[in-house]
């Protein structure tokens, strides 16, 4: 093994990919809905390498490659972070900062309980809660710390060391809490409560999209019996005639002529029209009416399926149904879906629109180009990065980071390069959301720049600790993995109280927000799984956002607390 050792101290980068590669690909596997995740698998697949080979770790890459996961990070939370300070979000975002505090509370207790130092305490809390980027913020604090480099150097690799430990229940402890402990300690059948819920937002689910409610949908050719309910009707009272779904004439074929379809438009016996609607309304309302034909010069028209974003504060805060009463731009447009900060959202008459919302539309080009001047904006498919913006945001960000401090007691508190780089990003998400053709990043080069900045700024964190790991562990382990559970339980039952009893949040999105506050989607999956609703994504996409901010941040807090 001589001449590999030998080649991984010459060539570090080498580790450092292994690490990331088998982390990945063992952070994927799940047993009983269990997984580590891509970034605890290359931390320890890290640790795992150090310790077997000195591998020399470069600090000014570990930086570059935690700042682009931060502004990445900033920048995708950036719209929904602002949002839920707004309106009566304000009780998710209280939720959303009450939780990481007591869970910041929790962790400076437990380590002065135990008597951890500050490399154990940090460690105990990005893993107890979930939150490795508090790994690089609380790094970054130590090294700015007055000590000598060699107890600075053990202090960071403590992080690590107490991280790994703490991070497998604090995800066994958010699903457990969310799925299992919250709905007794709640007094709620998670299934009975998210039918109810469901049926206040009006989402109602079918075979073909029990979890999503999405359908698909078709624009078909239908001729008219001359005994058919629509004859001598105009095309726009025929529509409204269908009060089950919503179904558009968009052209008509009359005696061989193909006319554009008017609300005006009166329909004759014998008329072929091009409708458009979801398949299952086509199927089970017009088929038993009137014979479907095979027209296809009759239904080339144009279809676009776009992605709009929500910019116009005319639409900010109504129902979909407000929408479909009073957009008459609307006509003939169909939502496909919906998302927010990311996150998938259920689709119910009752849902409300937000800022930066992304609504995925489907109709006729024409049609969908007159509505988006009145929902914000259409997303043109993108797939150039604005790399300028990236790079002047993220300077701006450390500068303001290693520049301003804080005075607290008789200590100043810097707000460090990292927590200056996340603001960045947020500030460009959020003008991203405000004027859309601004910064204009693909989401898969987001997802990529925090997927692969997280995971190898944790492998080489790894590598550095896999020297002592074993020793440490020896030391100190037991006392961190009790640690680490009050640390992770704490929080999220006191959020859970917190949130229905002073808050009155209903009960399903309440835990689906307390996973978010702790940055754990398993949490959200594992209600969604006892519950047969996708209720909990929304209660999780208002407090993600506010919750990564926070929990990041804490990493800094944290070490100034305890030096």
């Amino acid at each position: 093994m001589g001449w590999l050792a030998k080649l991984l101290e010459k060539y570090p980068e080498m580790a450092v990919y292994l690490a990331v590669g088998i982390g990945f690909f063992l952070g994927r596997l799940k047993f009983r809905g269990f997984g580590l995740g891509v970034v605890t698998a290359s931390l320890l697949v890290g640790i795992f390498i150090g310790n077997l080979f000195h591998v020399p770790v470069s600090d000014q890459a570990k930086s570059m490659l935690f700042l682009l996961f931060l502004f990445g990070i900033g920048y995708s939370v950036g719209p929904s972070f602002f949002r839920n300070l707004k309106g009566d979000g304000w009780r998710w975002a209280v939720l959303a900062v009450f939780v990481p505090v007591v869970g910041l509370l929790a962790a400076y207790a437990m380590a002065r309980i135990l008597k951890l130092d500050v490399g154990y305490s940090a460690g105990m809390l990005s893993g107890a809660l979930t939150e490795s980027p508090a790994i690089g913020t609380a790094s970054e604090a130590i090294r700015g710390l007055g000590v000598s480099e060699e107890q600075k150097e053990l202090w960071v690799v403590h992080i690590a060391v107490a991280d790994a430990i703490c991070y497998i229940f604090g995800t066994i402890g958010v699903i457990w809490c969310c799925g299992t402990l919250g709905p007794r300690l709640l007094g709620i059948d998670l299934l009975t409560e998210s039918k109810k819920e469901e049926k206040k937002l009006g989402i109602q689910h079918t075979r073909l999209g029990i979890t999503s409610g999405w359908r698909p949908f078709g624009l078909r050719a239908y001729t008219v019996k001359s005994n058919s309910p629509v004859v001598g009707k105009t095309v726009d009272a025929a529509e409204k005639s269908v009060t089950e779904a919503r179904l558009f004439v968009e052209r008509i074929r009359r005696r061989g002529e193909i006319l554009s379809a008017t609300p005006e438009t009166v329909i004759e016996a014998g008329d072929t029209l091009a409708v458009l609607g979801r398949t299952e309304a086509l199927v089970t309302i017009l088929g038993p009416l009137s014979a479907e034909t095979a027209d296809p010069e009759l239904l080339e028209i144009p279809v676009a399926s776009y992605d709009l974003y929500v910019t116009s504060r005319g639409i900010v805060g109504k129902t979909l149904q407000q929408l479909v009463d009073t957009v008459e731009e609307g006509r003939g447009v169909m939502l496909r879906g919906m998302t927010r900060g990311g996150e998938s959202l259920p689709v119910g008459l009752n849902v409300e629109v937000e800022r930066g919302d992304t609504l995925h539309v489907t109709g006729p080009e024409s049609n969908v180009q007159k509505l988006a001047p009145i929902i914000g904006r259409i997303i043109p498919p993108n797939e150039d990065s604005d790399i300028g913006v990236l790079g002047i945001a993220i300077c701006i960000g450390v500068m303001v980071g290693a520049t301003i401090t804080f005075p607290i007691g008789g200590l100043r508190i810097s707000l460090g390069t990292s927590v200056g780089t996340l603001l960045a990003g947020l500030a460009v998400g959020w003008g991203r959301s405000t004027r859309p053709w601004f910064a204009r990043i693909p989401d898969a080069a987001i997802l990529f720049m925090r997927s692969i900045g997280l995971a190898a700024f944790v492998a080489m964190i790894g590598l550095k600790a896999g020297p002592i790991f074993v020793s440490a562990v020896k030391e100190s382990g037991y006392l961190l993995f009790l640690g680490g559970i009050v640390v992770t339980v704490v929080p999220l039952i006191s959020g859970i109280l917190f949130g229905r009893y002073v808050l009155r949040l209903d009960p399903v999105q309440l835990l689906g927000g307390v996973a978010g506050a702790q940055t754990m989607i398993a949490g959200v999956a594992a209600v969604q799984e006892k519950s047969d609703s996708p209720i909990a994504t929304l209660g999780y996409s208002y407090t993600v956002a506010i919750g990564h901010i926070l929990l990041t941040t804490w990493g800094t807090i944290i070490v100034s607390l305890l030096t």
